[in-house]
């Protein structure tokens, strides 16, 4: 499968599922507003709600297809990172403003999960902007680095058989070259710098 494919098939999937998704939500809503309802149950249905629904947004702008001409918000960007990180173990701070181009988002939101790999008892992602273009970086203090993985974003000779889990990286190259942006990734023992530029 072509990555353009994969692309237009995450679109398609994240289009068909954010609509039952969102009618959940709402009758989640709903039922929060009758008398009866309320206690941990609840509490628990709309917490599972809130956090499918984020997912499928950011895999929307991660595995969706972007155009150049596609922009989106910074509150757009910062609610879905909100809620994504609700409950979670890693916190998000989004401290790129106004509107940026979706291809760009795209890979930044790839970048991010390339990191989350990196932090499995969690941590925090801090994406900024740098004069010539974005920084992203994963800190806690226990990281996973797995220098193969990195290496095959920076490396094209680097040929390696990914796990589902492990589809963004896959996918980071071509987002890459969609975008006309280059990476360069750094590491210490609690911090994972990903240039992009």
């Amino acid at each position: 499968m072509t990555q353009d494919l994969a692309s237009l098939v995450g679109s398609r999937i994240c289009h068909d599922l954010i609509s039952p998704i969102g009618a959940i939500s709402n009758g989640v809503e709903l039922i929060g507003m009758t008398q009866s309802a309320g206690g941990a149950e609840m509490a628990l249905i709309n917490d599972s709600v809130m956090n499918a629904s984020a997912r499928i947004r950011f895999f929307r702008i991660a595995f969706g297809k972007a155009s150049p001409e596609q922009l989106i918000g910074q509150t757009e960007v910062s609610q879905i990172l909100e809620a994504t990180s609700h409950g979670g173990r890693i916190n998000f701070d989004w401290q790129v403003a106004d509107k940026q181009k979706r291809t760009y988002v795209r890979c930044a939101f790839l970048a991010i999960q390339c990191l989350e790999t990196a932090l499995p008892r969690g941590g925090s992602i801090i994406i900024s902007r740098t004069p010539d273009g974005w920084k992203l970086r994963g800190v806690a203090s226990d990281l996973r680095w797995d220098a193969a993985l990195w290496d095959g974003l920076t490396n094209q000779d680097t040929r390696l058989e990914h796990t589902p889990a492990q589809v963004q990286f896959a996918l980071m190259p071509d987002a890459l070259q969609d975008a006309n942006w280059r990476i360069q990734v750094d590491h210490t023992s609690t911090e994972i710098t990903v240039h992009l530029s």
